[in-house]
């Protein structure tokens, strides 16, 4: 009888303990999470304070956009094509921009639905890309 209950009480505590160090190892999962979160909010907090130091934004202008201040000269290194070298940032208007066309979620999701009471010979196939352009639409010049 004496072995039954240590038996059960072994059980009892097995099934408690196991519980506390599952949770002790949560603990310290979200405790690292934190330790790494704080840290990226220091360095976010810490480049904030850099873009309010106005040496910062123009040493930032001018790396980025090639900027100079009157009287200086600026100089930029062109291929055969007359194209700039290197990559340079640049300001677009924001009404120049293209605006994305493709469907809403929605109805891409109902064309699947209806589509799937369909035979699959009726329907129509997508021709896959050949490649993907920058920003990320088809690019269809081996077509024409």
């Amino acid at each position: 009888m004496l072995f039954a209950v240590l038996a059960v009480l072994l059980v009892s505590y097995a099934s408690s303990l196991r519980t506390w160090v599952d949770q002790r190892e949560h603990i310290n999962d979200l405790e690292a999470q934190i330790a790494t979160d704080s840290a990226a909010v220091d360095a976010l907090t810490e480049e904030k304070q850099r873009w309010e130091d106005p040496a910062y934004v123009e040493a930032q202008a001018r790396e980025r956009f090639g900027w100079v201040l009157p009287g200086e000269v600026g100089y930029r290194v062109i291929d055969e094509d007359g194209k700039p070298l290197g990559v340079t940032a640049e300001l677009s208007d924001p009404d120049t921009q293209s605006t994305d066309e493709s469907p809403a979620w929605w109805v891409t999701a109902w064309g699947s639905v209806e589509a799937a009471g369909k035979d699959p010979a009726e329907v129509p196939r997508a021709r896959p890309a050949d490649k993907i352009g920058p920003s990320g639409s088809k690019d269809d010049s081996s077509d024409r």
